[in-house]
């Protein structure tokens, strides 16, 4: 099927549409329903009437958009009118979902006139937090949007116009920072007239460009004075009419340093290309097809051409997405009264200096590991980067509180933090840890510091303040790697080659000399940056390790566990991982180290792993995983974990409960512990699961992680005298990053 076709079956497959409604509160008793509806609602609703502002505290209006459009101008579809309109805004809607977790109804109005839309949308104030007009035909468009801000005590935006303008603004702040140009004296010429493109220019303005050197054509040709006062132009476009020869677009394109279509596609050719200023800027943004496309607009001329079109299979795609949601997010969250000229300029600033930052690797896998690296091929971010939402969104609402449009003012770093949060539970317990890294930053080797992974993670770690990395690896190539990637930084790198490691291979010759270690053999060990990064570890000469980017876990783990050891109250190191749920969040031991522990083993981890949730500000309960419930099977694997709950019941450093053997399904259902097995030592559910070996570790883990949708922070190393974590090949550099913030933490606490 094509892509019409398979569009249709999208949208017709049951349910019809692409939205639905869902509570969320429960409903599951007469109780639930009495809270939900008749008779408890009636405590909110009169305390609403008393104060309306708590209209935010008792109801959804404060993550309620409306999007609303009378299907006058669809997509590229025109005047198609407002029931056809309809998929557009219900997809609409699925975008402020998905990007900003922000609640969406469509409206689709059957309205003939300027006035009767605007009443319309005035009337639903009291329902909404924030309007968003879409696909209204200009000039009614400008009319409508003005007055509803005039007229409404809430945020009314009108993306087609301002969406297009902030997003392109953003590539004009860096093409021109490319390409060595002040804004103020960019040659700006625009194909189209309409409310984009007005929109656009007036928002260039704002960013710093000069009124007077923005040159609009409409289909017509160049919008000059001569032509304001002969013919029936409307008040928008004489508003960029020029003292300037007429001429048509080929004219107006002949010098000039950037290019913005918003009208039709094929109209700009080569010669037109060739014909404008050094190094141009070409947003040809006609959809579906640009006003010149990328191939042509690139090989027209010898230098530098930045090119942005609307499409997603070529770089620089202008998508409103990267606007909208972020904006609307800020906007609610400060309670904006509006959404002003500041806010979108915030936006835009915010959208630019996101470019030039590091890409995780998780957005450059999601558009097929083509470089994204700041440059004429990349100078907007991608939509799919989860970073704009805490990166943006605070910018916008920082801009609200100073320009006098909030009415709720924000702690912008504890904004940031649940911003990031709403990316899932993972980042915000990584976030407590991180913080805690923060406070006191810790030496950090990176044993295999020559990947560029590793470069990129000691790049992050700097900039945030985490760690103070230690590169280990060639000299020559991390630098070389450092600046192919644009990393304004200064590593500290140790070169096991050219270093001077004497003291290392003595001392790791003391240390192995009775484990059939030579000292010639500690000699070459130690040019070895799994083996250099342990023995600096152990020596005090940095406080943490991490490796196994590129060795397998085993021959990872080997050389720390050598050198550094366990710690003195521990026997056996493990491995951790973390998993995170909507609303739940468990910690699953051995999954990496200990293959058939024993009782002792069991209850070794357990203690370790406790130790570790409460890095993470988690109180831990333990459950022993069994196949058998509190001696219903009476087997020797069943033994094992009833002995090592014995155990650790019977330590007086346990101040946790803990309890088993028991089966998965008793340890995290709360009706089956609390209800069957009321004698257990767990209240609630475990958060802690220690498996019975190795094999089910693994399997259990990744089983929750695949099926079950939870994120997965790990292996997390525990029992070790120092820090040390090994990290799965092939992690990013996030992982990474993380795990560094744990291993810091983990110093601290020495």
């Amino acid at each position: 099927m094509g892509l019409d076709e398979d569009a249709l079956d999208y949208h017709s497959r049951d349910p019809p549409g692409k939205i639905e409604i869902a509570t969320t509160k429960p409903t599951n008793t007469q109780r639930d329903l009495s809270l939900a509806y008749s008779p408890g609602v009636a405590a909110p609703c009169e305390a609403i009437a008393e104060n309306p502002e708590d209209v935010f505290t008792y109801t959804a209006k404060g993550n309620l958009v409306g999007v609303v459009s009378d299907g006058s101008a669809v997509l590229g579809l025109g005047d198609i009118g407002p029931e056809a309109g309809k998929p557009v805004m219900e997809g609409k809607g699925v975008l402020f979902k998905r990007f900003a977790d922000i609640d969406v109804f469509d409206i689709e109005l059957d309205a003939d006139d300027v006035d009767t839309m605007i009443n319309s949308i005035r009337a639903m104030e009291p329902t909404f937090g924030g309007i968003n007009l879409e696909d209204i035909a200009a000039p009614e468009c400008f009319e409508i949007e003005r007055r509803l801000r005039e007229e409404m005590d809430i945020p009314v935006f009108h993306d087609d116009q301002h969406g297009t303008a902030i997003i392109s603004g953003a590539a004009l702040v860096n093409a021109a920072d490319i390409a060595g140009k002040d804004l103020a004296d960019l040659d700006i010429v625009f194909s189209g007239a309409g409310a984009s493109a007005v929109a656009t220019a007036r928002f260039y303005v704002s960013l710093g460009a000069s009124i007077e050197n923005i040159t609009m054509c409409d289909s017509s040709g160049i919008i000059t004075e001569t032509r304001a006062q002969h013919e029936d132009l409307n008040k928008f476009k004489q508003e960029f009419a020029r003292d300037v020869p007429e001429g048509d677009l080929a004219d107006a394109m002949d010098g000039a340093d950037v290019f913005v279509g918003l009208s039709v596609g094929g109209i700009v050719d080569e010669a037109m290309v060739q014909s404008m200023a050094s190094d141009p800027a070409i947003f040809a943004m006609a959809n579906p097809d640009p006003e010149i496309d990328y191939e042509t607009a690139k090989q027209a001329r010898d230098d530098t051409v930045i090119m942005a079109t609307g499409r997603s299979d070529y770089p620089n795609q202008v998508n409103n997405v990267l606007g909208f949601p972020f904006i609307f997010r800020g906007a609610l969250d400060a309670r904006a009264t509006e959404i002003n000229e500041a806010m979108k300029v915030a936006a835009a600033e915010a959208l630019a200096e996101l470019t030039r930052q590091d890409v995780p690797d998780a957005v450059v896998k999601a558009y097929g590991d083509q470089p994204l690296q700041f440059g004429p091929e990349y100078i907007i971010p991608k939509p799919l980067d989860p970073r704009v939402l805490f990166e943006v969104t605070p910018a916008v609402a920082k801009a609200a509180m100073d320009s006098g449009a909030a009415r709720k003012d924000l702690d912008l770093d504890a904004y940031t933090e649940r911003l990031e949060a709403r990316l899932g539970k993972s980042r915000e317990m990584m976030r407590v840890v991180l913080n805690k890294a923060k406070s006191d930053p810790k030496r950090v080797v990176l044993a295999e510091g020559d990947d560029e992974k590793m470069i990129r993670a000691a790049y992050q770690l700097v900039e945030q303040g985490i760690a103070e990395p230690v590169l280990l690896g060639d000299a020559d190539e991390i630098e070389a790697t450092r600046r192919r990637f644009g990393l304004e930084f200064d590593p500290i790198v140790v070169d096991p080659e050219t270093a001077d490691v004497e003291a290392y291979a003595d001392r790791l010759y003391e240390l192995r000399q009775r484990k059939g270690i030579t000292r010639r053999e500690a000699e070459e060990l130690v040019r070895d940056g799994n083996y250099l990064g342990s023995v600096m570890v152990e020596m005090g000469d940095a406080d943490a390790m991490l490796t196994g980017l590129t060795h397998h876990y085993p021959s990872a783990l080997r050389p720390p566990l050598q050198v550094i050891g366990t710690a003195e109250d521990a026997e056996y190191a493990a491995g951790v991982y973390m998993l995170t749920f909507k609303n739940r969040v468990i910690f699953c031991a051995d999954a990496t180290v200990n293959q058939d522990p024993n009782a002792d083993v069991l209850a070794e981890v357990t203690r370790h792993t406790a130790d570790l949730a409460r890095r993470f500000n988690v109180e831990p309960r333990a459950a022993m995983l069994s196949y058998s419930n509190f001696g219903s099977v009476d087997t020797v694997g069943t033994r094992k974990p009833r002995e090592a709950v014995a155990k650790l019941q019977a330590d007086d450093r346990v101040d946790f409960p803990v309890d088993g053997e028991m089966q998965a399904d008793t340890a995290v259902v709360e009706e089956i512990l609390n209800t069957t097995y009321e004698f257990s030592e767990l209240d609630d559910p475990a958060n802690i699961l220690v498996f019975p070996n190795l094999e089910a570790g693994n399997i259990g883990y990744k089983l929750l992680q695949r099926l079950g949708g939870a994120e997965a922070i790990g292996p997390m190393l525990v029992g070790m005298d120092k820090p040390v974590h090994v990290i799965q090949r092939g992690d990013e550099v996030k992982d990474i990053v993380n795990l560094a913030g744990v291993a810091v933490v983990d110093a601290q606490q020495e």
